[in-house]
């Protein structure tokens, strides 16, 4: 599967609002560290960036989904084009899915070595980059999220390079059925367990299933996917 490559730098998005979601594409062979791809900017570090969210990987699969999507409700044309990097992901291609890619998966891309390592949890930013105020709540639900990886050997890496499976350890385990289990069924205590002992899962996501394996209570997503009450859309 060959890949395309994109980073980006921090901008301002609506005032008050600084994201690095604006990706361009890479034309030149360039290093993948622990830290993700060099040039690469996350605004937000709290919520973005670190060693399991070094690379996000989207598929281009789905794009011709969101325009229909789009033309089937009648909505006025996106504030950014339905093409790769929109969604603000490093790494595009085609012919793998949150259904085929699983968590611990482990890909060889050019000299690095990288890994899965939790689904891509939607926010509040999507809804101002394409000027829709209940996309984010559309992508969780649908499970067209894309996935996080972490890195496992650093290295170079250069567009059009082949991604290739080299293990994957936990093929019960899709990132479409990581993220459903949180996000679109009622609380199983089975299936949070699933998350929580699973080793490649990320940290963040496996505090997630404990905290409703104790309290009971589904995380309260609201904040996550609206954004606050001044920057939300109709």
């Amino acid at each position: 599967m060959r890949i395309s490559l994109f980073r980006g730098r921090g901008t301002e998005l609506v005032p008050g609002l600084t994201t690095a979601i604006h990706k361009q594409p890479i034309s030149a062979p360039v290093r993948c560290s622990f830290a993700g791809l060099d040039g690469d900017e996350q605004s937000d570090q709290r919520h973005h960036g670190g060693p399991d969210r070094a690379l996000h990987y989207y598929p281009a699969d789905h794009y011709l989904w969101w325009q229909t999507w789009q033309t089937a409700l009648g909505l006025p044309a996106p504030r950014a084009p339905w093409q790769a990097a929109a969604f603000g992901e490093n790494l595009s291609g085609s012919g793998l899915t949150e259904t085929q890619a699983c968590i611990g998966d482990v890909y060889r891309l050019g000299d690095a070595l990288i890994q899965i390592s939790q689904p891509r949890s939607p926010c509040f930013k999507l809804n101002q980059r394409f000027g829709y105020g209940q996309l984010s709540q559309v992508m969780q639900l649908n499970g067209r999220c894309g996935w996080l990886l972490r890195v496992l050997e650093e290295g170079m890496v250069a567009p059009d390079m082949i991604m290739e499976l080299v293990d994957r350890p936990y093929p019960e385990l899709t990132v479409k059925r990581t993220a459903d289990i949180l996000f679109n069924q009622a609380r199983n205590e089975a299936d949070l367990l699933l998350l929580l002992e699973n080793p490649a899962l990320s940290p963040n996501w496996r505090q997630h299933a404990a905290n409703w394996l104790e309290h009971g209570t589904v995380a309260d997503w609201q904040r996550r996917l609206l954004g606050p009450e001044a920057l939300r859309l109709i």
